[in-house]
């Protein structure tokens, strides 16, 4: 196995726990795990690992959320993920074997079929679940991307070891 590189993950459902608070004036409020966010901010840059967020929706909410981990890469309104892992993939110079993406519903499928693994959320949809190399057992916004992120660089480390 190769070393990933790029980390790309969905939002809603994977990041959250999938509800969208709705106001008068539109999105109010998501729900992100702390969790989460040490894995993304923490543990993925310290392996030299690269964040993108690919979203179908648009929110400041993500763009704020995304700035304050340093995520590398923030992709919304975005309805063809796969063409854009593609995109991605060529401008960081690597491969489907170095990628790894998280999500939870049928969107992602196609972007998790352009990398080399893929995990979900244990309440993900089940055309997910049995797709992806792997399966949390925590829910989405609960800790699954954090979970997923633990379970890569262990994957990363038997790589190198060989």
């Amino acid at each position: 196995m190769t070393r990933i590189k790029l980390f790309a993950m969905d939002v809603d459902g994977t990041m959250t726990d999938g509800k969208i608070y709705m106001g008068e004036s539109g999105e109010l409020m998501k729900a992100f795990d702390i969790h989460d966010g040490y894995g993304i901010h923490e543990m993925l840059p310290s392996h030299g690992i690269r964040t993108a967020i690919i979203t179908g929706r648009e929110s400041q909410i993500v763009t704020n959320r995304a700035r304050e981990l340093e995520v590398d890469y923030v992709l919304q309104g975005i309805r063809d993920k796969a063409s854009a892992i593609t995109r991605l993939q060529k401008e960081l110079g690597i491969g489907k074997d170095e990628t790894a993406y998280m999500g939870d519903d049928i969107m992602d499928l196609a972007a998790m079929s352009r990398c080399g693994l893929s995990g979900c959320p244990a309440d993900s949809v089940r055309e997910v679940r049995n797709h992806c190399d792997y399966v949390s057992p925590l829910a989405g916004g609960k800790g699954a991307v954090r979970d997923f992120i633990e379970w890569l660089l262990k994957q990363d480390d038997r790589a190198e070891e060989n």
